[in-house]
């Protein structure tokens, strides 16, 4: 039996100890006024009808235990029922209240995500010889929603892709993220090496945020045979090359996050390594290793991420991992988790 159905149950379940636990102790204890657990707890376990059932079912219990109690015509019982009912029409009242505010709650957020999938825009899927598949999958209900982002874009010397999470949450992250993503289009068209792309970007939150916020976030640009990468504080990707192995592209040193590299003695080298047909490469935020089960374990990421990967093409491929990471978590993640899927095809 599920959690929810345990729950749901636990008003009868209430109101039957008390039915039991009076008839065992006799007329002297005066268990009948704790029938009014039965809607109280009901109100917070369900809905009005749910409440409603609870209320009724302890208004019938109340007649056999005052006749047991020797209080059915006793002025004790009519306040006993008073009290019921009031208890019922009051928790009935916190559940429409409830529902209502769970409603507005739930449209502030779709408005929300409606705004951050305008700002970041799909995705092609090809590129040349690159299959592309995304995934984000959003917070719970009651997390504010994130600054996670993405973008592909054709430059100079190939097909570059950044992918970032901005300090902090709500529209404001969501304001910045959709800066970023703006900035990079105009610096991957223009600029002819990856690494004035990223001073682009730095020069861009520099005007733009002045130092008020930072941006992890990662750049590749994928050319013939091999992908360079620059890394500013973001999680390293992961290459699943063609034979099965699995690498984790660190970069040799850190770096610090956009938006805070003119603190730092120098900015991120470029690195990269070779990606031919068959590697594929899966880039993602922190919401994703970040996402804990119910016993607090991470994501096993290196572990889920070869198997399921390798499965159809690279979109059914990804979404087996989203569906695996939120079975891990065992409900909505608790943090914006966006992964972003690059497959060189074969020859």
């Amino acid at each position: 039996m599920g959690t929810q159905a345990v729950l749901r149950t636990l008003p009868l379940a209430a109101m039957a100890a008390v039915v039991v636990l009076d008839m065992l102790a006799g007329p002297s204890l005066g268990l009948l006024p704790l029938l009014t657990l039965g809607p109280a707890l009901a109100a917070v376990t369900g809905g009005e009808r749910h409440t409603a059932l609870a209320g009724l079912v302890a208004l019938v219990l109340s007649v056999p235990v005052a006749y047991h109690d020797r209080l059915l015509c006793r002025p004790q019982n009519t306040v006993t029922l008073v009290a019921i009912v009031g208890v019922t029409a009051a928790a009935m009242l916190a559940c429409r209240l409830r529902a209502e505010g769970e409603r507005k709650l739930a449209n502030v957020r779709l408005v929300a995500e409606a705004v951050q999938r305008v700002l970041l825009h799909p995705v092609p899927r090809r590129a040349g010889d690159l299959l592309i598949a995304l995934s984000y999958t959003s917070a719970a209900v009651d997390a504010r929603i994130g600054g996670d982002l993405y973008d592909i874009a054709r430059g100079p010397g190939g097909v570059r892709l950044i992918v970032g999470d901005v300090q902090g949450k709500g529209l404001d992250a969501v304001e910045t993220a959709a800066s970023v993503v703006g900035a990079f289009r105009e610096a991957a068209y223009d600029e002819t090496a990856l690494a004035g792309v990223g001073r682009y970007l730095e020069d861009h939150l520099a005007w733009r945020l002045g130092g008020e916020k930072f941006v992890t976030a990662i750049l590749a640009e994928v050319r013939e045979d091999e992908i360079s990468l620059l890394n500013y504080g973001h999680p390293p990707p992961l290459l699943l090359t063609d034979d099965g192995c699995v690498h984790r592209l660190e970069p040799r040193e850190e770096a610090p996050p956009l938006g805070m590299v003119a603190l730092a003695p120098n900015g991120p080298e470029p690195y990269g390594c070779a990606f031919r047909g068959g590697d594929q490469i899966l880039f993602y935020t922190d919401g994703v290793i970040e996402a804990r089960d119910l016993d607090g374990a991470f994501y096993p990421l290196e572990d889920r991420a070869p198997r399921l990967l390798r499965a159809g093409d690279p979109q059914g491929a990804l979404d087996l991992l989203e569906r695996d990471l939120v079975a891990h978590v065992g409900g909505p993640v608790p943090d914006d988790a966006a992964m972003l899927l690059v497959r060189r095809e074969r020859a």
